[in-house]
């Protein structure tokens, strides 16, 4: 059998556009190495065996290439049919370059004469690891074997510390130490939030020159605090908070999610802009709150205005509704001339 190399040491070729990169976001704090851009200290690094779950003592590694997976089986007939073309091509060129043993994909006792890349061959699995640190690993996929095992089983969530794409590792609620890139992939990513957030900037700029009632009101919607903010605020305090929301400097940190809600929110018309506004500082004064049914009512009154936010703005947005939203406007807009 074959022996595997536990941990290999790749040659840094700039030329290879596939590598593990360490993953840090300047806004989540990680021990202080997120101000000097590192995942990890210097002179350190993670080693990570691929990932093996264990069942009624069966253990299945997590490869992507084992055509008995759950995810394969669970596939539409067609869908399958083509993964496990796949797989059995991929395991056919391994089996080759490792082994010395040439098996037709076609082969319909395939997995019988597959002696080195069985998924029950746990001395061979059991020994493929990947060391990380904070220097790009580059990966060479049509030169080294191994390395297209590591990154197939990346690409298939076989080691926890590397997240599939730049993009993968930015949506994870607990941050990955480290991120697959794919050069292409990751700089259409990174553009595309590049050039929301710059839209979003511009259109914050917009307001600022043109049109500060509605940036009053934008903040409003936006910011969690939006009690905070009254009409003799001054309106370098409204950019530049939301300036920092844009940017993912608030309680939101996806620069693409706020990026998006501050463009949706400036398109919004001013009539449902500062309901909106009402409505969230009318909840943040309780002068509507909820109760134990679920339902939001208006306090003094008692009137039901419906489950949600949302409900509530469409109840007040209704002309029928009209002295209802003038007694709860009156007593907001109070709160901001204040």
């Amino acid at each position: 059998m074959s022996s595997v190399t536990i941990v290999e040491k790749y040659p840094q070729n700039k030329r290879s556009s596939i590598s593990i990169k360490p993953f840090f976001e300047p806004t989540r704090s990680n021990m202080g190495l997120e101000k000097y851009g590192l995942s990890l200290f210097d002179n350190t690094f993670h080693e990570e065996s691929l990932a093996c779950l264990e069942i009624n003592g069966i253990k299945r590694y997590i490869t992507g290439l084992n055509e008995f997976a759950p995810e394969v089986k669970n596939l539409d007939d067609e869908e399958q049919a083509a993964k496990i073309k796949q797989i059995r091509v991929i395991v056919s060129q391994l089996e080759k370059e490792l082994a010395a043993n040439v098996v037709n994909p076609d082969d319909p006792e395939f997995w019988n004469k597959i002696k080195l890349l069985k998924p029950d061959n746990d001395d061979f699995w059991g020994r493929i690891k990947i060391a990380c640190s904070n220097e790009p690993l580059f990966l060479e996929p049509e030169k080294d074997p191994y390395d297209l095992i590591k990154l197939i089983a990346i690409e298939n969530g076989g080691f926890s510390i590397v997240a599939k794409s730049y993009d993968e590792a930015r949506q994870r609620p607990v941050p990955p130490k480290f991120y697959l890139d794919k050069l292409e992939d990751t700089v259409s990513t990174k553009t595309e939030v590049k050039k929301l957030r710059n839209k979003a900037l511009s259109e914050l700029q917009k307001l600022f020159d043109k049109n500060t009632n509605k940036l009053f009101y934008v903040a409003k919607v936006l910011d969690l605090n939006s009690a905070q903010y009254k009409k003799s605020t001054p309106t370098d305090v409204l950019y530049d908070n939301m300036d920092k929301y844009i940017n993912g400097e608030t309680v939101e940190t996806n620069k693409k999610k706020t990026a998006e809600k501050f463009i949706e929110t400036v398109a919004l018309d001013m009539e449902t802009l500062k309901i909106k506004a009402i409505v969230k500082d009318a909840n943040a004064h309780k002068y509507i709150s909820g109760r134990g049914d679920g339902f939001i009512y208006h306090v003094e009154s008692g009137t039901l205005l419906g489950k949600t936010q949302s409900d509530v703005l469409e109840y007040l947005k209704n002309p029928m509704n009209e002295q209802m939203l003038s007694t709860i406007q009156s007593k907001v807009e109070k709160t901001w001339n204040k």
